[in-house]
């Protein structure tokens, strides 16, 4: 997959992410799942090994953001886009864990 295919992956999830936090229609499990692969595109093709230490902070960043801002009421809709956004980032963000620790036992 070039450059070009992975950043669009990763635009396509994030776009999904939002556009169905709005449309209340598209929070169906299928949906659900195309953020996971999405998700699993990205952490397999787009993060390089300079990237693993900036890319799991920032991913448990925005975890932990969001289930904070679940706390809060932020409404149906920024609560629909914070749950996407997670589903897309966490199966990006175990990949790229699995890649660190992998590679940390290799050394």
């Amino acid at each position: 997959m070039d450059a070009k295919m992975r950043h669009w992956a990763f635009l396509i999830g994030v776009a999904l992410a939002i556009i169905a936090g709005f449309v209340p229609e598209l929070k169906i499990p299928t949906v659900s799942w195309i953020l996971v692969l999405l998700g699993l595109i990205v952490g397999l093709l787009n993060i390089t090994s300079k990237e693993v230490q900036e890319f799991l902070i920032a991913a448990v960043t925005l975890v932990i953001a969001a289930n904070a801002a679940s706390a809060v009421n932020l409404g149906m809709t920024m609560t629909a886009i914070l749950e996407n956004v997670v589903k897309f980032v966490f199966p990006a963000a175990f990949v790229v864990a699995l890649k660190a620790v992998w590679q940390l036992a290799s050394d």
